[in-house]
């Protein structure tokens, strides 16, 4: 049998149809009408039940694709769920503000949060969990490590193009700074660091993880004391800090008992 006959040609009404759901990128309507038409015809269904079943189709997988590009815009890492998460291994972690965090409330709300512990304590999977969280609400998001965004918004104050650059930090309504204080921040960094964080205080929520607890921030920023009680300020005044204490979950299997 020839692929001719597998596939007759559509008629001229039909083609029709198609050009013109194309043209109104109803695409799933295009992909669906069909077989549901013969369904419906089967079952002697009403024309208002089969109009329904279209629009239904068409506005779930819009959802569906409007999810996925909020995802991939975001550059989150592959999925992390908290119902995963071992809460029994850190030696310490407020699990209900973790989880009441996880439900993203505070992001319609503007409000921030520190994430603070030792490296292999969760911190990046619970802004993982975040991240998918927020997309899944509808907001916008953007993941990143805090030296790529700093190393990328420095070349692009030396070329000249910073306010450009900044505007994927500045606009979501969930950013999300991975790894603070695991490499230090030189002067130009730490004034770019605060440009982001001043410009989405009280305009957007934004969550960071870091191993230093907020009194060694100064050292973090090029030894700015100054610079950093301002960055806490901005972050804590509608904020809270989720402090996680105990040894890496990677190395688990090495650790002694």
């Amino acid at each position: 049998m020839t692929d001719k006959q597998n596939h007759p040609k559509p008629s001229p009404k039909h083609q029709l149809l198609q050009e013109q759901l194309a043209e109104l990128k109803l695409f799933q309507i295009a992909e669906l009408y069909a077989e549901l038409l013969d369904d419906a015809a089967r079952k002697n269904s009403s024309a208002f039940d089969v109009l329904s079943a279209l629009v239904g189709a068409e506005i779930a997988a819009r959802r569906q694709r409007a999810l996925e590009r909020r995802i991939r815009e975001a550059r989150l890492p592959p999925r992390k769920t908290a119902e995963e998460f071992d809460f029994t291994f850190p030696k310490r972690i407020p699990k209900q503000k973790v989880l009441r965090l996880c439900d993203c409330e505070f992001v319609t709300q503007r409000g921030c949060a520190v994430f603070i512990g030792p490296t292999g304590t969760g911190k990046t999977h619970f802004l993982t969990v975040l991240g998918y969280a927020a997309c899944e609400r509808q907001l916008t998001v953007r993941f990143t490590r805090v030296v790529d965004m700093l190393n990328e918004l420095t070349t692009a104050q030396i070329n000249g193009t910073l306010r450009k650059s900044l505007r994927p930090y500045t606009r979501p309504a969930l950013l999300l700074l991975d790894e603070l204080g695991y490499l230090p921040i030189d002067k130009r960094g730490a004034d770019l660091m605060f440009q982001v964080v001043a410009a989405r205080y009280e305009r957007g929520s934004t969550v960071i993880t870091t191993n230093r607890p907020f009194r060694d921030w100064g050292k973090t920023f090029d030894l700015d004391n100054t610079l950093a009680t301002a960055l806490i300020d901005r972050l804590m005044h509608h904020g809270e800090a989720v402090v996680i204490e105990g040894k890496s979950y990677r190395l688990k299997d090495q650790l002694p008992d």
